[in-house]
């Protein structure tokens, strides 16, 4: 590999950045404009005439209870059972119509959807659209789309505010003068889960005008809303610079419509989306001038990768997914609370809520981006948590907190069997907590991550059994990969050591003694299970890599964002992730296999095979035009970010070079700047 010298500012940020703007002329396509709460996706039109979602993260709505059922019969952990765990959740409440419930609720749900309309009060025909231009500027966060309608051209850009929760659109066309095209914003009611709205264009029902209420009041050229869903109540203030402009309400499914004044050739607008109604709101121009300022500084901020000189042709495509990815992040995933895994463009058989165990894939990338204020709030979700963690380790008999899986902001986890014996995601915050910690070695650090370190590590020292053989096992536990329920996953194995040893320097470092029992646990927990030379699913599950090569390949987890611990052997680590590699049904995966792969490839040097995998041409690994993860999985964007971050500035314990995780074979030039380097 050509050696590059590492000078902050020697990279041209905006030429990475702006080689990866997205043209396109599919009025189709749903791109995303967002401030990281808040995003709208727009379509060809440049806004949601034909699909497009406007979401936020602190947008939750629940469905009313089933008829008899009160809050009383909702556990506050998410179940009725109570002892040690002993196998899957069989009662989530004592009325299973609200075991039922309990899955659907809470939901993230569409704020509005604002939509073009022609002289006939219909929306606007696909057809009619002629020679449509899209362009989405990644460093100023601008949309423009271009098209032309009978003959008349029509430009549309649009942005989202970077602090408010708001749209920001100009229309020009002589259309808008001659009352040709007017605007539509219209209100659904929620449709929760079941089903990935992102194949309906829209998420919501707009069919049940009776099930919701909107109040609006009009003073000149602004309207305020005041939405009534159930018990989720939200504000909308639409906002027009034309003064003459005609305002509408269509007394019909909460639909009200803007007309432009006769002879005008443009009309600017702004939507702001709150749980209070916002005060003066700014107009076009300086919404417009601060989105660009606002993502200007993101892009110059943290780290950056520069591929450009790399003469493997895969490396184009490489640094798309890298851009593409960190816009995506900045703009749906960096929040009040952890994303779902469609982040905010519309919502997934979960409710849109998020879990626990794919926490660490939206929010763990931050740490190597050096960008960890956008994961400072949603990660706030632990202390908020907590609470809830602590009495359901109690229910179950056990010390310590126990986190929850699939939940949104109540932190009660849904319904599901083994929701309770899946336990991946237990280490997380332990995980999150050095990363803050590796990035803010401070006393202020310590604190406030210690007590939930240590109960963390409090129930995972009284989780696991012991055995005949006088070992501690990991049991009753679901394998990362969900394909059964066994005893000693490898994974989890590997992650419970290095979560408790960790736990242990946190102890240290506040000065405190070690944890006898952690130790005892440490000194006794059970081998992680192999055969043949390679790691194995769980114990004694010979046919790992026959029957069961498929989904997430658990076994390379030992030391792929794990740094290699006590009782990972690095010779079988290597032979895992060379078998795995190989003989892996890599069409039947998941997105975020691929970059956990390439970490684990990397660590144990095999930097060929990483770049391989993160590249591999299967439908689960690719990246739509606008850059998602098989056109809706974010965790596969967020493990990418972690994982080019890892192979280009390194980890703990890797070659002195730079880019170690990247081939030398003179054919990769990796550039980069103010990465970290990982654990």
């Amino acid at each position: 590999m050509i050696p590059v010298q590492l000078i902050a500012g020697a990279i041209d940020r905006k030429a990475v950045v702006e080689r990866h703007n997205i043209r396109i002329t599919d009025i189709n396509q749903i791109l995303s404009l967002g401030n990281g709460e808040f995003s709208a996706g727009v379509d060809g039109t440049g806004l949601q005439t034909f699909g497009g979602n406007s979401m936020a993260h602190w947008a939750w709505h629940s469905f009313p209870l089933p008829q008899g059922a009160t809050m009383a019969d909702v556990p506050e952990t998410g179940t009725i059972e109570t002892g040690k765990l002993r196998g899957e959740m069989k009662n989530a409440s004592a009325k299973p119509e609200v075991s039922k419930w309990m899955f659907n609720n809470p939901h993230l749900f569409n704020l509005g959807r604002f939509r073009l309309i022609d002289n006939s009060g219909k929306v606007i025909d696909s057809a009619k659209i002629k020679n449509p231009r899209r362009t989405l500027s990644l460093w100023s966060g601008l949309h423009i789309a271009e098209y032309s309608i009978n003959g008349h051209p029509v430009k549309v850009e649009t942005v989202v505010h970077p602090e408010l929760d708001m749209i920001v659109t100009r229309i020009t066309s002589d259309l808008i003068g001659s009352g040709q095209l007017a605007l539509e914003l219209d209100f659904p009611y929620p449709v929760g889960s079941g089903s990935n709205e992102l194949k309906n264009r829209w998420c919501g029902n707009w069919e049940m005008e009776n099930s919701h209420q909107t109040q609006v009041k009009i003073n000149k050229n602004r309207a305020d809303f005041f939405r009534i869903i159930d018990q989720a109540k939200y504000y909308v203030s639409w906002e027009w610079s034309d003064p003459s402009a005609i305002f509408t309400d269509m007394k019909k499914n909460h639909t009200f419509r803007l007309t432009g004044s006769k002879g005008s050739n443009s009309i600017e607008f702004v939507c702001a989306f709150g749980l209070k109604t916002p005060g003066i709101l700014p107009e076009f121009s300086s919404s417009k001038a601060a989105s660009a300022e606002s993502w200007k500084k993101y892009w110059l901020s943290g780290g950056v990768i520069d591929l450009s000189e790399s003469k493997d042709p895969r490396w184009r495509e490489l640094e798309r997914r890298i851009v593409l990815s960190q816009y995506l992040m900045g703009a749906q995933s960096a929040g009040s609370w952890p994303s779902a895994e469609v982040a905010l463009m519309g919502g997934d058989p979960w409710s849109a809520q998020f879990h626990m165990e794919m926490v660490w894939w939206h929010l763990a990338h931050y740490g190597l981006w050096d960008r960890w204020d956008k994961a400072t709030r949603a990660l706030g979700c632990y202390e908020k948590f907590f609470p809830v963690a602590r009495k359901l380790a109690r229910q179950f008999g056990y010390k310590g907190a126990k986190w929850g899986k699939m939940v949104g902001p109540e932190g009660r986890t849904a319904p599901w069997g083994p929701t309770y014996i899946l336990h991946w995601q237990q280490p997380h915050p332990i995980f999150f907590a050095e990363e803050e910690y590796r990035l803010k070695p401070t006393k202020e650090t310590l604190k406030k991550w210690s007590e939930i370190v240590f109960e963390t590590a409090e129930y995972m020292a009284d989780f696991p059994v012991k055995g005949e053989d006088g070992k501690f096992h990991l049991t009753p536990i679901r394998t990362a990969n969900e394909n059964g329920n066994g005893t000693d996953p490898a994974f989890e194995l590997a992650y419970w050591r290095w979560g408790l040893t960790k736990a242990q320097e946190w102890r240290e470092r506040m000065g405190m003694k070690r944890d006898q029992t952690w130790d005892k646990i440490l000194s006794n927990l059970a081998p992680l299970p192999q055969s043949a030379g390679v790691y194995l699913f769980c114990d004694r599950w010979l046919n790992t890599y026959t029957e069961l090569n498929k989904g997430h390949p658990d076994p390379l987890g030992v030391c792929a964002f794990l740094p290699f611990t006590d009782g990972v052997d690095r010779q079988t680590a290597l032979m895992t992730v060379e078998k795995i590699s190989r003989e892996w049904q890599w069409k039947d995966t998941w997105g975020w296999d691929f970059p956990w792969s390439a970490m684990a490839a990397a660590r144990v040097g095999r930097p060929e095979i990483a770049v391989d995998l993160l590249l591999k041409d299967v439908s689960q690994n690719s990246y739509s035009v606008n850059g998602i993860n098989e056109g809706w999985y974010f965790p596969g964007n967020g493990g990418l970010l972690y994982a080019v971050a890892m192979m280009a500035a390194g980890w703990d314990g890797a070659p002195e070079k730079n880019a170690p995780g990247f081939p030398d074979n003179g054919q990769w030039v990796i550039k980069w700047e103010g990465l970290k380097k990982a654990l």
